[in-house]
């Protein structure tokens, strides 16, 4: 009589256990850190709040600065009873719809005057002092001038935000069309590629990651073009409610407004994150840690 004392193997593959681990461990450590960080930025908020209350109360003029209190007051009423020129919903609807336009308008010009010039050296040389010229133009006066030729109505706040966004999208176009690789250029054209398949199929790709890039700061820009179009003269909008606030010294409102203002920029940039995230899936995965970073 024979006993089978023969146990299975505890520790089959030790070495994908170990793999195993180590993934759980590197996964627990991502979610501390960003838990560690929400909360960090949640103390933060907290404390500027908080001590900007306390000095509102105590040591500051709030009709000069106001208080937290005071800008969630004028947030509610606005949200909730309207403001004195229309629903607070109506004011924003203006300034984005002016922002987007103006940013698709600037962004498109960018990007195909940016690659054409940048595969162009002779245009290049030709324009570079116009462009140079037309960048170093005060934007605060070309807001104006727009508001004198096309009036107070979209289309002046629309050209300020094409101005401030083309510039910001034609550099990073241009320079991106200028760092293709060579090496592909030249094996194309020997494979018998045309002049409209190089742009298409390696200029085009090879630059997107610049013109994405760009796209974060030019939105920003739409929104500020918008506001300060409207601030220059409009009928509606958040620049106009802002502008109005200060000519009553309604600091609150003043504050409210760029509350507004903010969280539209911030969901805009969440959008093109997202965007930029999708169209750009073939570039190689960066390290967990730095695919935290800001």
């Amino acid at each position: 009589m024979s006993l089978d004392l023969t146990v299975g193997p505890s520790n089959p593959n030790p070495q994908i256990e170990d793999e195993a681990s180590i993934l759980a461990r590197q996964k627990t450590r991502t979610a501390a850190r960003r838990r560690n960080i929400w909360l960090l930025r949640l103390a933060i908020v907290v404390v500027w709040l908080g001590s900007w209350e306390l000095a509102g109360r105590f040591w500051i003029d709030p009709f000069f600065y106001s208080m937290p209190s005071k800008i969630w007051e004028r947030l509610t009423e606005w949200f909730i009873t309207g403001t004195d020129f229309g629903s607070i919903w109506y004011q924003i609807l203006v300034t984005v719809e002016e922002a987007v336009l103006g940013f698709v308008i600037g962004a498109a010009l960018g990007v195909l005057l940016g690659v054409v010039l940048g595969r162009s050296q002779y245009l290049s040389d030709v324009l570079a002092p116009f462009i140079k010229a037309a960048n170093a133009l005060p934007r605060i006066v070309l807001a104006a001038l727009f508001v004198i030729w096309f009036g107070l109505g979209m289309s002046s706040k629309v050209a300020t935000v094409v101005v401030l966004v083309f510039f910001a999208v034609f550099f990073n176009a241009f320079t991106g069309a200028r760092e293709v690789d060579r090496n592909l250029i030249d094996n194309a054209r020997i494979l018998g590629a045309t002049r409209w398949q190089v742009l298409k199929s390696i200029v085009l790709p090879s630059a997107t990651s610049w013109i994405l890039s760009s796209l974060h700061v030019a939105f920003g820009f739409a929104l500020i073009g918008a506001v300060v179009g409207e601030y220059t003269g409009a009928k509606a909008g958040m620049g106009f409610l802002i502008a109005n606030a200060q000519g009553t010294f309604d600091t609150a409102g003043v504050y409210a407004g760029m509350l507004i203002i903010t969280v539209v920029a911030l969901l805009a940039e969440w959008g093109i994150s997202t965007l930029e995230s999708r169209l750009l899936r073939w570039r190689p995965q960066v390290s967990a840690q730095a695919s935290q970073g800001i």
